[in-house]
């Protein structure tokens, strides 16, 4: 049994090759539609008290397509969760019913949570503004797809710094690229929290903080851009403020490198030009359905299969 709960757990070379090798694997098999049955038998618990769209899908698909049965609560209103039931509980009973447990929750913390009073492995979906470490790992899968490695790249972040928990997970990952240039660009209101500029500093990797991205774009090989989270904001009125901090358009692309991509996270509400699709470099959508087999490789993993 082998709980997903942190980007830490992957700052390993040989662990995220093995990773991204099934992924690869089980993406040629399933465009054959020969995905293997392995999880047949299993039960998939998806359970999730913060909304999803991707990462809930992904995961069910993935199930499916390996074999297994899915159970869900894709609304916490329609569990006990909204007469008061504590997630340990929770945790406890849908452990008895299901073979592994894909949890997103509200509270930073609460996989590590789950996993202590779990039977079965918890693969954490997002929980609050902490890490998500299976979207970390497929964004690092689709730079290697796109860009054919990771290690020499320049990345740069268009983000809400402060409350993007993939990044939050990339960050202890990042550590094993030496060779990395890493850009932070946005207000100082939305910046990366110091805990996780320090983890950079320890391993030595090169990183700036920039309000304004123009100056770098000619150079960057990735351009990651994100939402500002209305969800993660106490005070209404400063996220009104801030929530037009980043926008993509074809001005945008006219600077940037031929063989450069841009992700991201998703959804995307007002940060890139819808204009910007259909340019080759967008390779967000593409980002988004490799997530589905690094997620089957990662249920995979979790049952040590």
């Amino acid at each position: 049994m082998i709980n997903v709960l942190t980007g830490k757990q992957f700052a390993d070379k040989s662990l995220i090759e093995k990773i991204f090798k099934r992924a690869r694997e089980l993406q040629d098999a399933d465009a054959k539609r020969k995905a293997p049955k392995l999880l047949s038998g299993k039960v998939v618990a998806t359970v999730f008290y913060e909304t999803s769209t991707r990462t809930r899908l992904s995961f069910e698909s993935g199930a499916l397509k390996l074999g297994a049965g899915i159970i869900s609560i894709a609304d916490p209103k329609t569990s006990s969760a909204s007469k008061g039931e504590s997630l340990e509980d929770a945790i406890k009973v849908i452990s008895g019913y299901s073979d592994v447990i894909v949890l997103r929750h509200p509270e930073n913390g609460a996989a590590e949570k789950a996993a202590s009073v779990s039977n079965v492995p918890i693969i954490n979906a997002g929980d609050g503004f902490n890490e998500h470490p299976t979207q970390a790992l497929y964004d690092l899968y689709t730079i290697e797809k796109e860009l054919g490695k990771i290690d020499g790249l320049k990345i740069a972040f268009l983000a809400d710094l402060r409350y993007q928990r993939n990044v939050h997970s990339l960050i202890p990952i990042f550590t094993l690229f030496k060779n990395l240039q890493l850009y932070f660009i946005g207000p100082k209101e939305l910046a990366l929290p110091q805990i996780y500029k320090d983890q950079l500093i320890r391993a030595r990797i090169k990183f700036k903080e920039l309000e304004n991205v123009d100056e770098i774009l000619p150079n960057i090989d990735v351009l990651y851009v994100a939402r500002v989270f209305k969800e993660r904001f106490s005070d209404e009125t400063e996220y009104e403020r801030l929530k037009k901090s980043f926008f993509v358009d074809k001005n945008t692309l006219a600077k940037m490198k031929k063989n450069s991509i841009i992700l991201h996270v998703m959804p995307r509400i007002f940060e890139i030009d819808k204009e910007v699709d259909a340019d080759p470099r967008a390779a967000y959508f593409r980002q988004a359905k490799n997530g589905l087999y690094v997620r089957m490789a990662l249920l995979l993993y979790a049952l040590g299969l």
